[in-house]
């Protein structure tokens, strides 16, 4: 795992930056700031520009980015997203990931995720406790590829803590840390398969009727092969096909011997490459006190214009 802890001066030089951007921009939006994101994030350190540089010339899977800053008097851990939105909680903490996101790729959102929010916020929410969600706590949310079902899915995944103080573990699993017996993965690599939207596009209430089109789980180049999996959402395409659904259940059980947790600290921040890694969370109880674990999450992409041809406009928020 890749990991780059910056020191005092580099987070006074980002806190600074973040200054400018919220005095230059006044009512913060995300939305409007994310074109010009890319040019100010030029300005970040210089190792920490190196840092994402690395990241996308080497295809590193997990890479954390430690010591960031944090409000001294963060505001209280919001019950759910729509109450962050409405109060603006964390909006320094926004600014910082939008500035680091940008360094490494392009920030996009979905019309029926979080109201087309570019930033997210991962925090429990009352009532969504066993949803497959990110406001879910007391059930493990699932490994899975961010998105699986759509062929504009993220290239990475960037979560920021702000809190966790129970320590809750990010699972992830790497590709190359499978060692996946030869017929099962020719099964894998055998358009077999379809991915249904998540809870988090269609809701509570049952599974959106849409799926993707017929596609592989393995794919990619030879000795470090690329995923497309969520274990809630993905099957096989003919219920008759025993061996496609066999080797779905065979995938799992060597993905759980191959898990890692990775604990995440105030002021972490982790970039999961969405092909070559799945990821979900060990399950944790809520307070609901302000103290609760809460993250920041934003969907990055390499090329921009993979999104613009899917919304047919010049548009970051897919609907």
């Amino acid at each position: 795992m890749k990991r780059l802890t910056i020191a005092p001066d580099e987070r006074r030089h980002i806190e600074r930056l973040v200054d400018d951007v919220l005095a230059e921009h006044g009512h913060w939006d995300p939305v409007q700031f994310v074109t010009q994101a890319k040019t100010v994030a030029e300005s970040l350190p210089l190792r920490v520009r190196q840092f994402f540089r690395q990241i996308q010339s080497e295809e590193s899977d997990v890479a954390v980015l430690s010591g960031l800053p944090l409000s001294p008097d963060l505001d209280a851990t919001p019950t759910g997203w729509d109450m962050a939105q409405k109060t603006g909680a964390g909006r320094r903490e926004e600014v910082v990931l939008a500035l680091c996101s940008a360094a490494l790729g392009e920030p996009f959102a979905w019309g029926n995720q979080q109201d087309g929010r570019i930033v997210h916020d991962v925090c429990p929410t009352p009532g969504m406790e066993r949803s497959e969600t990110s406001g879910s706590s007391t059930a493990p949310l699932s490994l899975h590829t961010e998105d699986a079902f759509h062929q504009c899915r993220c290239d990475y995944v960037a979560l920021f803590c702000l809190r966790n103080p129970e320590r809750v573990g990010t699972t992830v699993v790497r590709a190359d840390r499978l060692d996946l017996p030869a017929p099962l993965s020719g099964i894998l690599a055998e358009k077999r398969f379809r991915h249904r939207p998540d809870q988090s596009h269609v809701g509570p209430h049952g599974h959106s009727a849409d799926v993707a089109d017929l596609d592989a789980i393995m794919f990619g180049p030879p000795g470090s092969c690329y995923l497309r999996i969520d274990f809630d959402d993905t099957f096989a395409a003919d219920e008759d096909d025993h061996a496609a659904r066999d080797a779905i259940k065979e995938l799992y059980r060597h993905m759980c011997d191959a898990v890692e947790r990775v604990v995440l600290e105030p002021g972490d921040a982790i970039f999961l490459d969405n092909y070559r890694v799945v990821h979900g969370r060990d399950p944790f109880e809520p307070r609901y006190d302000g103290k609760d674990r809460w993250l920041k999450r934003v969907n990055l992409i390499r090329d921009i214009r993979r999104v613009f041809l899917s919304t047919g406009v010049r548009s970051r928020v897919i609907s």
